[in-house]
C-alpha cells in the first residue's frame, strides 16, 4: 500500500514539473515566429473570483488554468519520462 502512494506522488510531481517546464518553454519559444504555435491556448477558470466575508478575515478564491500546446507536450513528455523511470 505504501508503495502505490509513493509511485502515485511521484507520477504527479513528474507531471506537474512537465506542465510547468512546458509552459515555460512555450512563453519562451512563443517569441520566435515559426514556434508561436506552441503558446496558442485557452483559459479555463473562474471569470470573477469568489470572496467570502467572515467579518474577521475575508477570504477570496480563484482558479484559473491555462492550458497550451506546449503545456499538454510537456505533459506527455512528463509520462514518457515517468515510465523510463
Amino acid at each position: 500500500m505504501r508503495r502505490d502512494v509513493k509511485k502515485v506522488s511521484i507520477f504527479f510531481l513528474v507531471a506537474f514539473i512537465g506542465i510547468i517546464l512546458g509552459g515555460l518553454l512555450g512563453e519562451i519559444a512563443g517569441n520566435i515566429p515559426y514556434l508561436s504555435f506552441l503558446k496558442y491556448g485557452k483559459e479555463i477558470g473562474f471569470e470573477n473570483p469568489i470572496v467570502l466575508n467572515l467579518l474577521v478575515i475575508k477570504l477570496t478564491f480563484a482558479l484559473t488554468l491555462n492550458c497550451t500546446i506546449s503545456c499538454i507536450v510537456g505533459f506527455l513528455l512528463s509520462i514518457f519520462i515517468y515510465r523510463k523511470l
